[in-house]
């Protein structure tokens, strides 16, 4: 059963915490609502379900308006990051917790029950364990039991609200696989809110990134990573380098690595050059003055005016955005748009090998990512030399 949000505006304390939200869903798919905490995707997720009301726009379940339902009417399953296990009940009897109360149960006699849990135990691998208390179950089997609650009742939608938030990785990596199958076997319109980037891009058909109260972008999860629509989507899904680069007559991009036009840089596109000199003079003056290249003794004027100079010198700087895995480093210098640094750190744990590097002119660490095999035919060692470049050179308007 397909999902439709229009217009949806949600304040809280005067404050607006969801800004004309419109998304649609269709019947049978995985989504997952992701961004920092106070994006908002809890909060629209909640609205969907039931348990909030917009302050303006519309929730469709199945191309129903349902603002005016309440939440036992919506066909909704929704599972919370605490379990919300009942204490005083085992395994059993809180899947079944569902289908004894409420107009359901008219619909099953017990035999029909425990033919429907026992169902859901082996769904979830837990028969061995239906007579024990949530006290004496694990957090991912707490977890389990949670979802097949949820799924008893036979709901249209499921909506999970970080789910694993609280399990350890291994764990999360484990149920993040049962949860792919587990909507592969009942085909349940379904959103997952989580704040993990691989999370999401493992069990999802669609992600939604949520920031500043807005969807940001909303698209397949390789797309999303390999064609961020703006700089928060970007920052949000990954670790990244920073680099000054300029554009020429022409309108082409490139890296600069030259120390004066990258120290400028830094300072004029951040700190208006006034509150700048009042917090950092007193401390950097003789680096500021060493680095933007100033004679004067006032060294106050000077580095006003030094940074001035430089900001209109390199009004047409830009930013340069690259991940950890699209940077080229070799030993001699290969392309003059290169940037030379000295290996600080190597951590090879993991699929590949993550390095970082101190940037000789531009005062800066560098992130790479570079595979086993390249480590051991570059026998790397703290301190070595190489030169750094960016495969491509990203930029964002």
């Amino acid at each position: 059963m397909a999902i439709k949000v229009q217009k949806i505006n949600k304040l809280f304390g005067g404050v607006r915490i969801l800004k004309d939200i419109n998304l649609d869903i269709n019947s049978g798919e995985l989504i997952a609502l992701i961004g920092p905490s106070g994006s908002g995707k809890t909060t629209l997720l909640r609205i969907i379900a039931g348990l909030e009301f917009a302050n303006s726009g519309d929730v469709f379940l199945g191309g129903e308006n349902v603002n005016n339902i309440h939440i036992k009417n919506r066909d909704v399953g929704f599972v919370f990051q605490n379990y919300a296990l009942f204490k005083n009940m085992n395994v059993f009897d809180n899947i079944a917790f569902g289908l004894r109360v409420g107009e359901r149960r008219k619909l099953y006699s017990k035999d029909e029950v425990r033919e429907e849990v026992n169902k859901f135990l082996d769904l979830i691998r837990l028969k061995h364990l239906a007579h024990r208390y949530p006290s004496e179950l694990s957090g991912g089997q707490r977890q389990r039991v949670a979802l097949a609650r949820a799924l008893a009742i036979k709901p249209k939608y499921l909506l999970l609200d970080e789910p694993f938030g609280a399990l350890d990785a291994k764990v999360r990596k484990e149920l993040r696989t049962w949860l792919r199958r587990l909507h592969n076997e009942t085909d349940i319109t379904t959103i997952i809110v989580t704040h993990d980037q691989e999370e999401a891009m493992e069990v999802a058909d669609k992600i939604v990134v949520m920031g500043d109260g807005r969807i940001q972008q909303i698209g397949e999860s390789g797309d999303i990573y390999r064609n961020p629509k703006n700089m928060f989507v970007y920052n949000f899904l990954g670790e990244y380098n920073e680099f000054v680069g300029y554009k020429d007559d022409k309108g082409n991009v490139h890296l600069s690595t030259t120390d004066k036009v990258n120290f400028a840089h830094e300072f004029a596109r951040k700190i208006h050059p006034r509150n700048w000199l009042n917090k950092y003079l007193s401390v950097n003056s003789k680096i500021i003055v060493k680095k933007i290249g100033l004679k004067s003794q006032d060294k106050n004027k000077g580095i006003k005016e030094g940074v001035n100079k430089n900001v209109k010198e390199n009004k047409n700087c830009i930013s340069i955005f690259a991940r950890p895995h699209e940077m080229e480093i070799s030993r001699k210098r290969e392309f003059e748009e290169s940037i030379k640094s000295e290996l600080f750190h190597i951590n090879p744990a993991g699929f590949s090998v993550k390095l970082e590097f101190q940037a000789k002119n531009i005062f800066k660490l560098i992130q790479v990512e570079i595979t086993h095999e390249f480590t051991e035919e570059l026998d790397l060692k703290i301190g070595d030399i190489f030169y750094i470049r960016p495969k491509k050179l990203r930029t964002f308007e």
